[in-house]
């Protein structure tokens, strides 16, 4: 972690860290009193992005497994989930809470934002010191493959259990059982 002055917040990004089982222990061992942003998908937004990776793809969408890991080292008190879904149609107000759960006052707002219709995504706009709005990178934003809608249907029924649990577990309801999500 890069040394941060008093005032200052630092964040480190890395995708795998709630679904690896030895982070908890890790992290807590460094930073005990750290605040954790944990961004979580339907599983149609998430399974179809890992398609061709092996199916341990599932396990990963099992949060509320990899959740009861973390809680035995945080308080849930220390951990923000974001919805990935609300990230793509309201980054602002994701970001908004984000800011809230941080202590921080509220900057980043919907002025900050458009829509990139090739990648569909939201980017950034262009920041005063810069010539190019910020937009994510290549990976993201790429069609994935037509999948059969009994495979769909299976997967759903698959994941519903896990996700009642996660819904209780945080006190949040990511509405991915909604027609459209799943």
């Amino acid at each position: 972690m890069p040394s941060t002055l008093e005032g200052q917040i630092t964040m480190e990004k890395t995708p795998s860290y709630f679904v690896t089982n030895s982070a908890p222990k890790r992290i807590h061992s460094m930073a005990r009193d750290i605040k954790l942003i944990i961004v979580v998908l339907a599983f149609k937004n998430r399974t179809l992005g890992l398609i061709d990776a092996s199916w341990s793809a599932l396990r990963i969408g099992i949060y509320a497994l990899h959740l009861e890991t973390w809680l035995q080292y945080f308080p849930l008190a220390q951990m923000h989930f974001v919805s990935g879904e609300r990230l793509i149609t309201d980054p602002a107000g994701e970001l908004g809470r984000v800011q809230d759960f941080l202590g921080l006052k509220r900057i980043v707002t919907d002025k900050h934002f458009y829509f990139n219709k090739t990648k569909g995504f939201p980017c950034l706009k262009k920041p005063e010191d810069s010539s190019t709005p910020r937009c994510l990178g290549k990976s993201k934003g790429r069609t994935h493959p037509s999948i059969d809608p009994d495979v769909i249907c299976r997967l759903h029924k698959f994941y519903k259990p896990f996700n009642m649990m996660f819904y209780q577990m945080t006190g949040q309801n990511f509405e991915w059982e909604l027609e459209g999500q799943q």
